[in-house]
């Protein structure tokens, strides 16, 4: 009994050093999202870090449709980066999870 649960522990641990390291992996995946037209652009991290907005300049003349790019455009970069980072966590610990019965439902 305390084999199985120290195999497990063990198991456990590895798992979070794995998802440690995708976690710092994800730093440097970068993801772009765009407005209509190209207008505004965003460069972000799989972390949800934006690293880049680029704003054409035909918007800087007016601000309402300024705003309007930029938040939609963040947002979606936002669930973009979302998604990847837990599909990428998610996928991570599914394959580290000792074989606990139940557990695969958790996943799914």
């Amino acid at each position: 009994m305390f084999g199985d649960m120290m195999g497990m522990m063990g198991k456990l641990k590895e798992t979070q050093q794995k998802v440690e390291a995708t976690k710092k992996r994800l730093d440097t995946v970068s993801l772009e999202e765009s407005a209509p037209e190209g207008l505004v652009k965003v460069v972000i991290t799989a972390n949800r870090t934006i690293k880049e907005i680029q704003i054409d300049e035909r918007l800087l003349n007016d601000i309402e449709q300024l705003e309007d790019y930029l938040i939609l455009t963040v947002n979606k970069a936002i669930e973009k980066a979302t998604q990847v980072n837990e599909s990428e966590l998610a996928a991570v610990a599914k394959a580290g999870m000792p074989n606990i019965p139940g557990m695969d439902n958790l996943f799914k």
